[in-house]
């Protein structure tokens, strides 16, 4: 269970990085925001317009010079035309004919909770829609801006199969699947944007050139905005020649927010998890997973052994809790909250390699917590690295039923054993 949910956790950490600094999590926006970046790139998009209430979706619809209208549902997740809502309205994603139908369709969107695959039952709250012109694609193709690690840098992803899942693509028809390393400083060229539309198969000379243009453009975005991923799927060839960036999902580099300020005030922290929300705010990295053995870890590879370990000796971990390199007893504190909000939780497994942490540090934050807390669940800890004899000393002297261990497979195999004892006793 926890490799499947590993992407979910690499994908809210980022590479090594020098000094002491907090792992970050990837920034997302919504479809408007990203649609309006793009605009404001050179790329074409369908027109759109986003509302927040059914009276805004009304008047919005009553804008466009035509009634053949979409409304798509503004959530973080993917699947949305799939998905349904908390209220029973199927679907987060509904074509449309009239700005009354915009209106009706709106008053159930927002406000209410869209549930979709990746959403899971809890689903997220729909804040806003957006109401765009109906444009029906001839042909769709994928393209997407990503980093590359076998290229050492920026790719363009692009396929002539667009619409639907490029992993999909990737294991059915790798063949249909272009990729092209981009030059870091200068950008794709123009013969190498044209090369690849052409590749693809637009249908016409002027559908070429403007499928380049696009590739060019959004590499442009990706480097100007510090982003991690720019993905175009569909990218859509229209009946009247036009090539359009119909649907847009980006990502930003969050070691980037000190000069993105702009478009980190576009964070939407309503689609977050609250508790990992907070754990961010205290600076730690904190995930929620579907065990019963709390987490407490420095640094996001231990925390992957770390879980890898529980998991091997038959537990299952409840989080991925990351404290980083400078964490106070304070936030050890706040860790320690965070874990027991979940009644799942049935022991805690501390795991600290001190470097540049301190583990006497971790020893005080952890006594602090188990007193002030009224600890009830089992508590095992493993404290290794600078301070860790003074940090072993602290915890004996503290009086505390608190279980030590020196070995990371003998924590893990203890953790999974006071867990199944707590959870029978219950």
């Amino acid at each position: 269970m926890f490799r499947q949910q590993a992407s979910r956790i690499l994908s809210k950490t980022t590479s090594a990085r020098s000094g002491i600094a907090q792992q970050k999590r990837c920034l997302s926006i919504h479809e408007y925001a990203a649609q309006t970046m793009l605009a404001n790139g050179q790329v074409n998009t369908p027109k759109f317009i986003p509302a927040f209430t059914a009276e805004e979706a009304l008047a919005a619809a009553k804008k466009f010079d035509k009634n053949e209208l979409v409304i798509k549902a503004q959530v973080l997740a993917g699947g949305r035309g799939k998905g349904h809502f908390s209220n029973g309205l199927q679907s987060g994603v509904h074509l449309i004919d009239s700005p009354q139908q915009a209106q009706e369709l709106a008053s159930k969107m927002i406000g209410a909770k869209l549930i979709t695959k990746q959403t899971g039952e809890a689903g997220k709250l729909c804040n806003a829609v957006m109401i765009a012109e109906r444009r029906t694609p001839k042909k769709e193709y994928y393209a997407a801006i990503l980093n590359d690690r076998s290229s050492l840098g920026p790719v363009l992803v692009a396929s002539s199969e667009g619409g639907m899942s490029i992993e999909e693509v990737a294991r059915d028809s790798p063949e249909k699947i272009v990729k092209t390393p981009i030059n870091f400083e200068t950008g794709l060229s123009q013969e190498e944007a044209l090369e690849v539309a052409k590749k693809l198969g637009f249908s016409t000379d002027d559908a070429i050139k403007q499928a380049a243009g696009i590739f060019q453009n959004l590499y442009k975005i990706f480097k100007d905005k510090d982003m991690t991923q720019i993905e175009i799927n569909p990218l859509a060839e229209t009946e009247d020649g036009a090539v359009l960036a119909m649907d847009a999902k980006f990502g930003f580099d969050e070691n980037a927010e000190f000069r993105q300020e702009e478009v980190f005030k576009l964070r939407d922290t309503t689609q977050e998890d609250p508790q990992e929300v907070e754990a961010a705010e205290h600076g730690l990295n904190f995930i929620k997973l579907d065990g019963n053995i709390g987490c407490l870890v420095n640094g996001a590879g231990l925390a992957m052994a770390t879980m890898d370990v529980l998991t091997h000796q038959g537990g299952s971990p409840a989080n991925f809790l990351d404290v980083g390199g400078s964490a106070t007893p304070a936030a050890v504190k706040k860790a320690f909250e965070l874990l027991l909000t979940e009644e799942s939780v049935r022991a805690i497994y501390v795991n600290v390699f001190g470097g540049i942490m301190r583990c006497d540090m971790i020893a005080e934050g952890i006594i602090k917590a188990t007193k002030e807390l009224d600890l009830k669940v089992p508590l095992v800890v493993r404290l290794q690295g600078t301070k860790s004899e003074e940090a072993r000393k602290l915890i004996s002297e503290s009086g505390l039923k608190i279980f030590a261990t020196t070995g990371l497979d003998e924590g893990a195999r203890l953790a999974v054993q006071k867990a199944n004892e707590f959870a029978a006793s219950k």
